[in-house]
Parts: structure tokens; sequence; C-alpha cells
């Protein structure tokens, strides 16, 4: 055997064993694809559960739209957490979803913010002027037309009769998240988000709450993707639902759905 090919076969060694570390690695991560407004109890809820599902998930926030279009391009997520049940759906009847996983877990409500220091105060229903309430500012919400919050939000205007009126003043955030964040900075004067995005930012305030028969009822439903091979992933969906979890889901202002 010559020195040459002698240092071949180590060199082919040592990439395979690199190759299949980095493999056992991908292998490893646990992925979670959440949609935005679960970020604080979500977040909390992964490091409790660290014990007894044996790692961290890495956690993926956005709009619900958008990540199931992610996880329809092909991308790594091992759980989807939906913040409606439409998006679910859409990838359940693709079979990208593993549909025996399949549980609606949380419920939530949708609210009118405003900053900490606003003096207004609103009375929503039937008719109510939310356009002079606007005033020459700006509403805002996620996406109207995506996104489960801003679908939500215009839903319940359009019941009330107040959308014509505000349509044009609406400025649309990519998720639910980033509509609470130009209210938070002051950039908007009201905005609608789920009662647990107010819960999160002690910036804003509640001053009205949508009424429930206004919209669809607003449902979070949780999966396995069908692509998922992590033995992890399971454990971390059972933990979503132990006593712990329900109390930091609770604590953030979700109902719970699942008994």
């Amino acid at each position: 055997m010559t020195k040459t090919w002698a240092r071949m076969q180590v060199l082919a060694v040592g990439t395979a064993i690199l190759l299949g570390a980095g493999a056992a690695s991908a292998q490893e991560s646990l992925t979670v694809f959440a949609a935005a407004s679960l970020k604080n109890a979500l977040d909390e809820i992964n490091t409790a559960c660290e014990a007894s599902v044996g790692k961290k998930a890495t956690i993926s926030y956005a709009a619900s739209s958008a990540l199931a279009k992610q996880i329809e391009q092909g991308a790594p997520a091992d759980i989807f957490f939906s913040a409606d049940r439409d998006w679910m759906k859409y990838l359940s009847d693709k079979n990208l979803t593993r549909k025996d996983t399949e549980n609606e877990l949380l419920g939530n409500s949708i609210v009118l913010v405003a900053p900490a220091d606003s003096a207004t105060s609103i009375d929503i229903k039937q008719g109510f002027d939310l356009s002079a309430a606007v005033g020459d500012g700006k509403l805002a919400m996620a996406n109207v037309e995506s996104v489960p919050a801003g679908k939500y939000g215009k839903a319940s205007l359009e019941k009330l009769g107040a959308w014509e009126g505000v349509s044009k003043k609406v400025a649309q955030a990519e998720n639910v998240r980033a509509a609470l964040a130009l209210v938070s900075t002051g950039e908007a004067p009201l905005g609608i988000v789920y009662k647990t995005d107010a819960a999160a930012d002690p910036k804003v305030k509640i001053v009205g709450t949508f009424p429930e028969d206004s919209h669809a009822p607003i449902v979070y439903p949780v999966a396995l993707t069908a692509e998922s091979k992590n033995a992890d992933a399971p454990k971390l969906l059972e933990c979503l639902k132990t006593p712990q979890a329900r109390a930091a889901f609770e604590k953030q202002g979700f109902n719970i759905l699942l008994k």
C-alpha cells in the first residue's frame, strides 16, 4: 500500500465520520413551526419540557400561513402549531401532517389595543364607528387575507359593519406580533391582535373586545408533520398537553380546548 493510498483512505474515513456526525445532528434536531402569537407561552413550555423530551426544540415563529407554505415546500419541521383550522387543514389535505396526531389544543379571542398611555375606550358592537376612533392614524392588523388574526379581525369588522369605513386605514403586517409592535411603538393608535398578544406587551392595553359570535371560533390545532422521523417529536407533542404546559398557556390567556 502506497503512502498516497493510505492518506486517501484516512481522508475518506474522516470524511465519512464527519458526514455521519452531520447527518446524526440533523436527524436529532427537533424543530417546531408555531404561530407568532404562541411565542411567550411556548418558549416557557419548551424550557419546561426539556427534561422529559431530552432536548430543547428549535422553534420558528411566524404567521401560520407562511409556516404552512414553508412545510409544503419541504422545510424540515417536526411539529406544526397553527393559529387556525384552515392552515392545518391545508396541510392535512395534502397529506403533510400525521392526521392521527392532529389535536385542537387552544382557544383565543381578538381584542382592540392601544398604547398603554392612551385614554381611548371603545364599546365594540354592531355599527360602532372604528374609523372615527382611528382618526388620521392607522389600524394595525395582520394580513387580512392570509394570516389568521387578520382574517378573524376582518370577518368581525365586516359583521359589525365597521370594515368599509376603516378598510383604507388598515396597516397590514406580516404576522400578529408585527401588528402588535406597530401599536406598542406608537406608530398606530389602534390595532387588532389576540388577547394573548396584548398580555405579552406592557406597552399596550386592551380598549375593547370583539364579540365571539362576530367571527369564526379561534382554534389552535397542533400536529406532527408527515415527514418527521424524530423520536422526540411525539414526546414534545405530549408535553404540550401536560398540566404544566396548560398552566403556561392559561397564564398567557389561552383557553384550553383539549380535555
